[in-house]
């Protein structure tokens, strides 16, 4: 142990006395002790103190699950540090399965920020936001979440407002375009805005430094919007994943070569952050919104338009009843006909394992509409009010466009049903009559029941028209309309277009679908192969 007490430089031992020792040896690995906040749904995490004076960089890391996003980070972080391999030492600010030090960490989204360092090797500071991986066993939905809380890093006030860069993080040994690979890179990029393009690059662990071609095929298949190099070749930096690995006499020739390879990738790294110009992650902040509206307004229009072809077909088998026993109801008020009746109820919601926390997911309905205003969603949100379908305290979603007040946020849901039952006409005149006005009263029963037909039938209609809106405005915005959670809804839209005999919006919508391109399709693939059938 003395030994590399002896090889320490001087300009890290005060960081050295405030770490902790987690691995003596060569290197001695230490986790360092950081400043933790809370920002609602969001977790902060702090090593140093900022001068802002200094100029300070931002990144943002996504990509699929075990790509070693986790020790890149760490690389990042000893690099800025001016840790070199002759100090014999390695700083951890990630654990290696993906969490940072603290043990109370419920969040799915960690900013890193690294003070104080300015001058070792880079002239800026750096603040790293760290995204759970996509394509992981958590699931499509969890996946989905990501979006949410990225939206809220961006629009909270003491959130990220800035980008100097996006990492697509991804293995340089993947060999070939596949649907998981497909489904991660499809997933993160529908998140960006269109002024990030340039800003996006690729950052390749596990290199060996030769060329990694297959990646950039892969990246060029899938049509990746990105930075471009003057070659017009997607740009990319290479790193290895060996940095604390124990320095045998046997393994140190190989691993000193790996620590050059990540130390020639961050100095090309740096380079890049140092000319790009910072982009506002509002147009970003925008595709968030607009895709978490999207989703919540799709979901909540199937539902509705589930009830609304559910309460249609209802008044048809009322209207065949009534046509068909019709003498014998004139002559017997107590006659009864077999009706098949809608009814919502509350469901619970699933359980769910997010980091160390167990939790029910939680739905935001309106006790007004009684639908389902956004499921699934607002896990972590502390009130309805705070949920992103939100706007000025009112509900964007449900059909009263209601206040926030009138939600709730429950592990339970509504859910449609249907049930048989025996109806007198007496007391199928109670139930189309109670709530109509004295007007309507005064029209017969089969009258009203054509009525109401014909405003469920606009209902209908409307809800479609609102939910194409929504995939129209998202085309405008989004860097990537054309993502997977997108291509979900599509078919359903198509079909509810021509239903209502909107052949010019339903030929639009089947543009979009054949723009499919192959890494979408094996995409949709990988999402078709994560949805269980329908029970």
């Amino acid at each position: 142990m003395d030994f590399f007490y002896r090889n320490f430089s001087t300009k890290h031992k005060e960081v050295i006395s405030k770490s902790l020792l987690i691995q003596p040896g060569s290197p001695a690995v230490y986790q360092l002790k950081l400043k933790q906040e809370e920002l609602g749904p969001l977790t902060k995490v702090t090593l140093g103190k900022r001068n802002i004076s200094k100029i300070n960089k931002t990144i943002l890391l996504v990509g699929e699950s075990g790509a070693g996003k986790s020790t890149l980070i760490n690389t990042m972080v000893n690099y800025i540090m001016g840790v070199k391999w002759e100090d014999q030492i390695w700083f951890q600010i990630v654990e290696e399965d993906g969490r940072h030090q603290s043990d109370s960490q419920t969040s799915d989204v960690i900013v890193y920020q690294i003070f104080g360092f300015e001058g070792q090797t880079v002239p800026f500071s750096l603040t790293i936001i760290d995204t759970p991986g996509f394509g992981d066993t958590r699931g499509i939905e969890h996946d989905t979440m990501v979006s949410h809380r990225l939206f809220d890093l961006f629009r909270s006030e003491d959130g990220v407002h800035e980008i100097h860069a996006v990492g697509l993080v991804m293995k340089a040994t993947d060999n070939r375009v596949n649907d998981r690979l497909s489904y991660v890179l499809n997933s993160a990029m529908s998140l960006f805005g269109r002024n990030l393009e340039n800003n996006i690059v690729a950052l390749l662990t596990h290199s060996d430094g030769q060329r990694p071609r297959n990646v950039i095929e892969a990246l060029e298949q899938m049509k990746i919007k990105c930075a471009r190099d003057e070659k017009n070749q997607p740009v990319y930096f290479l790193f290895d994943n060996c940095q604390n690995e124990d320095r045998t006499e046997e393994d140190a020739e190989f691993l000193q070569m790996a620590e050059k390879r990540s130390d020639k990738g961050m100095r090309a790294f740096t380079e890049f952050l140092e000319k790009t110009a910072p982009k506002r992650v509002m147009s970003t902040a925008q595709v968030l919104n607009e895709r978490i509206s999207l989703m919540a307004s799709l979901q909540n229009l199937q539902d509705r338009i589930q009830l609304t072809e559910q309460r249609q077909m209802e008044i048809n088998k009322i209207r065949e009843a009534i046509g068909k026993h019709s003498e014998e109801m004139r002559k017997n008020k107590n006659f009864t006909v077999e009706i098949t009746e809608v009814y919502k109820v509350k469901e619970p919601t699933k359980g769910k394992k997010l980091m160390k926390l167990s939790l029910f997911e939680k739905a935001v309905c309106c006790t007004v509409c009684e639908e389902n205003c956004h499921y699934p969603g607002c896990t972590l949100v502390p009130s309805p009010q705070h949920c992103e379908v939100m706007k000025r305290g009112r509900c964007t979603v449900c059909t009263g466009k209601c206040p926030a007040s009138a939600h709730v946020r429950e592990a339970w849901r509504y859910v449609n049903k249907t049930r048989q039952v025996q109806w007198t006409m007496k007391a199928v005149e109670e139930k189309y009559m109670k709530n109509k006005t004295d007007c309507e009263k005064k029209l017969s029963l089969l009258k009203q029941m054509e009525k109401d037909m014909k405003e469920l039938s606009t209902q209908k209609s409307q809800l479609v028209d609102e939910a194409f809106k929504h995939v129209v405005r998202l085309e405008q915005i989004a860097l990537k309309v054309d993502s997977v959670s997108t291509f979900l809804y599509l078919d359903f839209l198509i079909e509810k277009m021509k239903d209502k005999g909107d052949g010019a919006r339903a030929q639009k919508l089947e543009e979009m679908k054949s723009r499919q391109d192959e890494g979408t399709k094996l995409a949709l693939q990988y999402v078709w192969g994560k949805i269980p059938e329908p029970t």
